[in-house]
């Protein structure tokens, strides 16, 4: 029986992840398939954003190696008991479609983290573009039972936690963009995407979305943006699986006092990592741009715009922030 297309691209995915030459013929030999059909799922990695070549008499191979997402390696370097299942997935449509519509049981804590997603998403439902090896893709559950009122500033306090496991990773400079975005030196590092599933008056179900650029060369891939990744700073040699761990480590520590006290104790620390503070903002809410200076949050994550009319409140999820 021929092996899944879903298994024969991870077994390439593992394969090739060593950085050697990997002729197509023992690839063939290995999966049982003929050499068109290797060719085939390798096109479509590629197309996936995995960065292989060919050399004729040699075989395929990646443009750099890389170290691949395991998930024993993740939950040993968590210096924490395990508040979740910790999953990592090689091929899926998306981290937080996963977690929504995977048939396995959820509960609070629960991770899952993908080499490659073919349907990535970002805010606004954009495309989230990640080269295969060189993002850190995941997603985690967390359940509100006091329902949607008590989850304002989770994206913000998502960008919190995100911040502090990069300083824990030796990354001192990350900054916050509202609503959800990491900042270093100007340029976009990560961002996050809550999606909430639930009823008004009943318990919320919430899929905390990450995606965080760690060996992503801006001369070779476009984001649409300006961006920024880990190893500009900290060098080529970062291993996903610790930034991983250091993640999951702030958002387990963090998330239930959010749960129990709300994001008012945190707004402070919010407000020492904005990227934007004092400064002259534009907000594009529709197809209206207010023009104001930044001055920081309230205790719901709401974004405080001084105008010539005095201070005006925005909520994530309606607006646009972009630099005056």
């Amino acid at each position: 029986m021929k092996p899944k297309a879903r298994e024969v691209r991870q077994t390439l995915l593992s394969t090739l992840a060593d950085g050697e030459f990997h002729s197509g013929e023992t690839l063939a030999q290995t999966l049982g398939l003929s050499r068109t059909a290797i060719a085939g799922h390798i096109t479509q990695l590629t197309g996936w954003g995995l960065d292989v070549f060919k050399v004729k008499g040699k075989g395929y191979k990646l443009n750099r190696p890389f170290i691949l997402l395991d998930e024993a390696q993740i939950t040993q370097r968590i210096q924490m008991p395990l508040k979740g299942k910790v999953r990592v997935a090689q091929v899926i449509e998306s981290t937080n479609t996963e977690l929504k519509e995977g048939s396995t049981p959820r509960a609070n804590g629960d991770v899952i983290l993908a080499e490659i997603q073919t349907a990535g998403r970002g805010r606004h439902g954009r495309q989230w573009l990640a080269p295969v090896g060189g993002s850190l893709t995941m997603s985690m559950y967390w359940r509100f039972n006091d329902g949607y009122q008590s989850m304002a500033g989770l994206s913000l306090l998502v960008g919190i936690a995100v911040c502090q496991a990069l300083k824990d990773c030796g990354l001192d400079d990350a900054r916050l963009k509202w609503p959800n975005d990491v900042y270093l030196y100007g340029k976009k590092l990560a961002g996050v995407l809550i999606e909430v599933e639930g009823q008004l008056g009943a318990p919320a179900d919430s899929i905390i979305g990450i995606g965080l650029n760690v060996t992503v060369p801006e001369n070779e891939f476009d984001v649409g943006q300006p961006h920024i990744d880990m190893s500009q700073v900290l060098g080529a040699e970062i291993n996903r699986n610790d930034v991983a761990a250091r993640i999951i480590e702030q958002l387990w520590t963090l998330l239930p006092a959010f749960t129990q006290r709300g994001f008012e104790p945190f707004v402070s620390d919010w407000q020492e990592l904005d990227w934007f503070a004092d400064r002259t903002v534009v907000i594009k809410a529709g197809n209206k741009r207010i023009s104001g200076i930044n001055r920081g949050i309230d205790a719901s994550g709401a974004l405080l715009l001084e105008t010539s009319d005095g201070i005006t409140r925005f909520h994530g999820g309606e607006v646009s922030l972009r630099a005056g």
